[in-house]
């Protein structure tokens, strides 16, 4: 059996995002983004450059942790944790990718403090099974 377009657009996603934002090869990174990759997320600059930018300018302590990706066709969706970007909590983001022949194209993204145990008026963890210490 044949691999799916949307099992191809998820590992694609998934080595792009731990290759960029997790092990900062830059260098591998531009063979996963397009050079016309669009950016529609409030907080990151323009183009393929400004997202590499804003990860090579952040503590080294920075890393996503992908939780749950889901694709449909040539989008794909990821929603994870980024933690160490030198903000007071991590953020929890649901970031979704247009795929465009085999190179992520297009971004948009949805992105939420994490909240404490205290702060949780549902009184359950926002990421995994546990709150963030």
């Amino acid at each position: 059996m044949s691999e799916s377009l949307e099992d191809r657009n998820k590992a694609v996603v998934r080595e792009a995002f731990d290759t960029l934002f997790n092990k900062r090869d830059y260098a591998k990174a531009e063979k996963f983004w397009s050079a016309d990759y669009i950016q529609h997320s409030a907080h990151i600059p323009p183009g393929r450059e400004g997202l590499f930018g804003m990860i090579h300018g952040l503590p080294e302590g920075f890393k996503h942790e992908l939780e749950t990706i889901m694709a449909d066709g040539d989008t794909v969706f990821v929603r994870g944790r980024f933690s160490g970007h030198g903000l007071p909590s991590a953020w929890v983001v649901v970031d979704t990718v247009r795929m465009e022949d085999g190179l992520l194209a297009e971004h948009w993204d949805v992105v939420e403090d994490e909240a404490t145990q205290a702060a949780s008026v549902s009184g359950l963890p926002m990421f995994g099974d546990s709150f963030p210490e």
